[in-house]
């Protein structure tokens, strides 16, 4: 069972996990790391920093300008400042190129490989087994260690140029030097050999805070503190987001009700909520309006908890404030919408269309949001634009035979040469072309 809170998780194949988003979230990162972005000589608006429900401590790119933080470095993290040395780092990946040079690091590796297999079989051919084993086995180590060899360089490569983001961006790397000694304490810990890199995919965790702490030093921007108000936004982050996917006895117990802090409260609501108690979940959240009663998150949250307690009506005040409080966050949007929905009330639905429409078109990768706008739609008897919202959900899902299905369903029924007809065209062609593919996979006995 999928629990929806502020928190929406969507299943991403390219990221292998499912993405947690959330408005207030991604408001943080967005914040966080537009100074580091900027400094990268990249476009903010090109560039996003999306969160991965995974509790290991990670982060990576994957190709594009899209930064992948798990949920468990938000967990490990005590400051924004760490976080945004981590940010700085993968735009170093990014700027360098590098996962477009991967593919040098396995051709030069495949090259040793390849030589070491000819060179063995001849020796084998000539009589010489031994040799010719000793040699494939040389091969293949030379071409592991040659490989291994060029991603400490990439890793040591982004090193650099995230310091120099930093430095460039007047944020300190002392939140960069935290982080990377906590992950050698994770590597003590769990007993990673310390002695020698050769065998790993990264530089020595020592070896990289040495190398850091030589740039940093001589940095202007050392001293520098952290921005008290971005900090105070990540605690409350780290909260909400303990709340969500964290065990509710283990959140309570680490903030038992007598702590009245804003992450306490904060974390406490979800965690009452996930375990069916909404009235002490709205008391956190109503006690938290109480002092700061315009903040447009907790009043996203206050109209969730009562809509997911069966109140969509009761939730719509709330939700609409929200709205009205921050009304460039298309995800608190596509919630309103839905609660509008939720309350089987025809007068709602054209309120409903139009909220989600204009979620969409500041986000349109939204999945949830799609599949609302095509119950209002099929509610209307637009069977055409409700099969092509439900083909949009099912392409962004990467569900491809049903996207197919339900685009050629709205081809049939819209109009010929309109923008929605030639946008189920897109899809449709996008969707047949992937079914094709999986179909050859399936023939050719590929997993």
């Amino acid at each position: 069972m999928l629990l929806i809170l502020s928190f929406t998780a969507i299943a991403q194949p390219a990221a292998a996990q499912s993405i947690l988003r959330d408005a207030e979230t991604e408001a943080l990162f967005r914040d966080m790391s537009r100074p580091l972005i900027a400094a990268a000589g990249l476009r903010p608006e090109n560039v996003q920093v999306v969160m991965i429900g995974d509790p290991s401590i990670n982060a990576f790119v994957a190709g594009g300008q899209i930064v992948y933080i798990h949920s468990g470095l938000i967990a490990a993290a005590d400051s924004a400042n760490e976080v945004q040395g981590v940010i700085a780092h993968e735009l170093g990946h990014i700027t360098g190129g590098h996962i477009l040079r991967f593919q040098e690091g396995i051709k030069t590796a495949t090259g040793i490989m390849i030589l070491s297999l000819v060179l063995g079989a001849a020796a084998m051919a000539a009589g010489a087994g031994d040799a010719g084993a000793g040699i494939l086995a040389a091969g293949q180590q030379a071409a592991m260690g040659k490989f291994l060899a060029f991603t400490r360089t990439q890793e040591s490569s982004a090193d650099q140029a995230g310091a120099s983001f930093l430095t460039k961006a007047g944020i300190s790397g002392k939140g960069s030097l935290t982080f990377f000694k906590k992950l050698q304490n994770q590597e003590f810990r769990y007993a990673i050999p310390q002695e020698d890199s050769y065998a790993r995919t990264h530089p020595l965790t020592g070896e990289r805070i040495q190398a850091l702490e030589q740039v940093y030093s001589h940095d202007p921007a050392w001293a520098k503190p952290s921005d008290p108000a971005l900090e105070a936004r990540f605690q409350r982050v780290k909260a909400k987001l303990a709340g969500f996917v964290d065990d509710p006895k283990r959140i309570l117990a680490l903030y038992p009700e007598y702590n009245k802090t804003v992450q306490a409260r904060y974390a406490r609501a979800y965690a009452f909520h996930k375990t069916a108690f909404p009235e002490k979940a709205l008391g956190e959240i109503d006690s938290l309006l109480q002092t700061t009663p315009e903040d447009p998150y907790y009043l996203e949250l206050r109209g969730q908890v009562l809509l997911e307690s069966g109140r969509p009506d009761e939730a719509l005040e709330s939700l609409r404030r929200a709205v009205q409080r921050a009304p460039n966050e298309p995800l608190i949007a596509s919630l309103f919408g839905h609660a509008l929905i939720a309350t089987e009330k025809p007068d709602n639905f054209v309120e409903a269309k139009n909220v989600l429409k204009s979620a969409i078109s500041r986000d349109n990768s939204n999945p949830f949001a799609w599949y609302q706008l095509g119950i209002v739609y099929d509610r209307e008897g637009d069977h055409g634009r409700a099969a092509l919202a439900t083909a949009e959900r099912y392409n962004l899902e990467n569900q491809p035979r049903l996207a197919l299905a339900n685009a050629e369903q709205a081809l049939h029924a819209i109009p010929t040469g309109t923008i929605d007809w030639l946008r189920a065209q897109d899809i449709a062609m996008v969707s047949r072309t992937a079914v094709q593919t999986e179909k050859r996979k399936g023939s050719d006995g590929v997993k």
